[in-house]
C-alpha cells in the first residue's frame, strides 16, 4: 500500500456521484493506494510470442498474459535481479524486443484490430511517448502509413526514439495541434486513435501525486480539448472507418460526456460500436451504450476509459486547408537508387526494399508505401520514414536506423552478440573477435534475434558505429 497517494476530498465526493452501484469507492480508494503490477508488451517486430515466452522461463520471470492483448504479460522478475538490474537495461529492452507498457494503456489498440486488417492509412491523434503507437505499427506488420503526431515538442523526441528502437519505418511523424487534421487531411485515414489528452485521474496508482492539482474546473477545461480533438476526428476519418476514443481519467465530463458531444454533433453519420465482447470479461467494465469504464478494482489496473466508433455518413468541413511550401523531398533517380539497391545486395544480400527511396540533400530516406499521394503533401511532417543513409562520393553511407529497422532482411555479414559483447556495444565500445575476420565493409548486429545498430569489420574487431546520443554507460545485459 502506498499511504502518500494524494487523494483529494473533492475528488472523492465526485466519483462518489458517478461510481457503478456495483463498485464500491472503498474497493476504489484501496485500488489507488495500491501500486501498479508492471506490465510489458512483446514487439512482435522484433521478437515472436514464443521466444518471449522461452527466454522467461530460462530467466525465472514468471509472465501472466494480459486478457484483452495476445502480446501483453505482467511481468515479475526475481528479487536479487530485479535488484541488480533495471529492466530496462536488459537485452529484451535494449534490442526492442519489448516494450514496458501498463496493461490498460494496450486496450485502445485493440479496439482498432478488426479495423487494421484492411487499414492503409491510420492516424495517431496524440502518440508520445509511443506505447500505443509501437503497438499499432506491430498490429500493422509495418504495413501501410501511420500518421502519428504529437503537440508537445520536447515529447516528440522521445516518441522519435521509442520509434526507431521498436523497428518502425513506416510511420509520419508531425508536431501539431491534432485539432488541425479534420482541416487539412478530411477524409484520409481508414483508423483513427485518439488517446486524448486528459485529467489523468486513472494514474494515481503509479505516480501518486496525479490528483495534486485535480479540480472539477479543470476537467471542464480539459473536455473543450478534447472536443475540439474529437470533431476534427471525425473529419479526418473516412466514410467506413473506424475511431477509437480513449482517456486515462474516469469522470464521464471527459469521457461519456465527449462521445454523446461527438453524436450530437454529426447525428447519423457515426454510430457506436459496442466494446462489450471485445475480451473475454470486457462487460464487466461495459456501460449501458457500448463504452469500456475501466474502474482500476475490476482489473487490477489503471483507470481508462475507450469508445469505438464507426463513420457511416460525410459532412463537409466548413473551412478545408491547404499546407503552404514546397515539399523538399524528391525521389531518388533510377540509376543511383540501382546502384545503392546493387551496393544492398552486394553487403547484405538484401535485393529490395520495404518502401520507395527519397533524398533530401544528401540524406537517404525510405518512405513507407503510400496510396494516396496527398498524405505526403497535405500537412508538414518532422520526419516521414526513416533516414536509411547519407550520399558521399563513394555511394551510401548507411545510418543506425537502416540496421534497427531493417536488419531482419539481411542474409550475409551479420553478427550476433553475446550479453558480453551487447554490453560493450551499448556502452560505446568496439566487439573484439576472438578469431579474425576476412569480412570487410559493414555488418548488421543482432541481439536475441532482433537487429539493434551498424559495426563495421575490422581484422580483430568490429568498430563501434553506434551514435553518440545512444550509448549508455553503467551496468547493462547481466547482472
Amino acid at each position: 500500500m502506498n499511504s502518500n497517494t494524494y487523494i483529494p476530498d473533492a475528488f472523492i465526493d465526485d466519483v462518489k456521484s458517478y461510481i457503478p452501484e456495483h463498485l464500491t469507492i472503498e474497493d476504489f480508494i484501496k485500488s489507488c493506494q495500491t501500486p501498479l503490477k508492471r506490465a510489458v508488451r512483446v514487439n512482435t517486430l522484433k521478437m515472436s510470442v514464443d521466444a518471449f515466452e522461452s527466454e522467461c522461463a530460462k530467466r525465472d520471470w514468471i509472465i501472466t498474459p494480459v486478457p484483452w492483448c495476445d502480446t501483453g504479460y505482467w511481468l515479475e522478475r526475481p528479487a536479487a535481479e530485479e535488484d541488480a538490474l533495471p529492466l530496462g537495461r536488459t537485452d529484451l529492452h535494449l534490442s526492442g524486443c519489448i516494450y514496458v507498457q501498463e496493461a490498460s494503456s494496450m486496450l485502445p489498440p485493440m479496439a482498432l484490430k478488426d479495423t487494421l486488417k484492411d487499414a492503409h492509412t491510420v492516424l495517431d491523434m496524440a502518440a508520445a511517448p509511443g506505447s500505443k503507437t509501437s503497438q499499432l505499427v506491430a498490429m500493422l506488420d509495418n504495413e501501410g502509413f501511420l500518421v502519428a503526431n504529437e503537440y508537445s515538442s520536447s515529447r516528440l523526441k522521445a516518441l522519435s526514439a521509442t520509434l526507431k528502437r521498436v523497428g518502425a519505418h513506416n510511420v509520419g511523424l508531425t508536431h501539431f495541434d491534432g485539432a488541425v487534421f479534420g482541416d487539412y487531411m478530411p477524409e484520409m485515414f481508414d483508423a483513427i486513435l485518439l488517446d486524448a489528452p486528459c485529467s489523468g485521474e486513472g494514474t494515481v496508482r503509479k505516480d501518486a501525486d496525479a490528483l495534486k492539482n485535480w479540480s472539477l474546473q479543470s476537467n471542464v477545461d480539459i473536455s473543450d480539448v478534447q472536443k475540439a480533438l474529437i470533431k476534427s476526428a471525425f473529419h479526418a476519418l473516412k466514410v467506413g472507418g473506424t475511431l477509437v476514443y480513449s482517456t486515462c481519467t474516469l469522470t464521464p465530463i471527459e469521457n461519456q460526456a465527449v462521445c454523446q458531444y461527438l453524436l450530437e454533433q454529426y447525428k447519423g453519420l457515426i454510430e457506436v460500436q459496442s466494446l462489450h465482447d471485445l475480451f473475454p470479461d470486457a462487460d464487466k467494465a461495459a456501460t449501458e451504450d457500448g463504452f469500456l469504464h475501466i474502474w482500476p478494482q475490476i482489473y487490477d489496473s489503471e483507470g481508462f476509459f475507450i469508445a469505438r466508433f464507426k463513420k457511416t455518413g460525410s459532412q463537409a468541413v466548413s473551412e478545408p486547408k491547404n499546407k503552404k511550401g514546397a515539399f523538399p523531398f524528391s525521389p531518388m533517380p533510377t540509376k543511383q537508387s540501382a546502384t545503392f539497391i546493387q551496393q544492398l545486395k552486394k553487403q547484405f544480400a538484401i535485393n529490395a526494399l520495404p518502401g520507395e527511396i527519397y533524398i533530401r540533400d544528401k540524406e537517404v530516406w525510405l518512405f513507407p508505401n503510400v496510396d494516396n499521394e496527398r498524405l505526403l503533401h497535405s500537412v508538414k511532417y518532422s520526419r516521414i520514414g526513416i533516414q536509411i543513409g547519407s550520399t558521399h562520393k563513394n555511394g551510401v553511407r548507411l545510418e543506425h536506423e537502416f540496421a534497427s529497422c531493417l536488419g531482419h532482411l539481411a542474409k550475409q555479414n551479420v553478427f550476433d552478440l553475446s550479453s558480453e559483447h551487447a554490453a560493450d556495444y551499448f556502452n560505446g565500445k568496439d566487439i573484439r573477435l576472438q578469431t579474425p575476420t576476412t569480412h570487410t565493409g559493414e555488418v548488421i548486429l543482432r541481439l536475441r534475434g532482433a537487429s539493434v545498430g551498424l559495426g563495421k569489420w575490422q581484422k580483430n574487431k568490429i568498430k563501434n558505429s553506434l551514435a553518440r546520443d545512444l550509448i549508455l554507460d553503467g551496468m547493462l545485459i547481466t547482472w
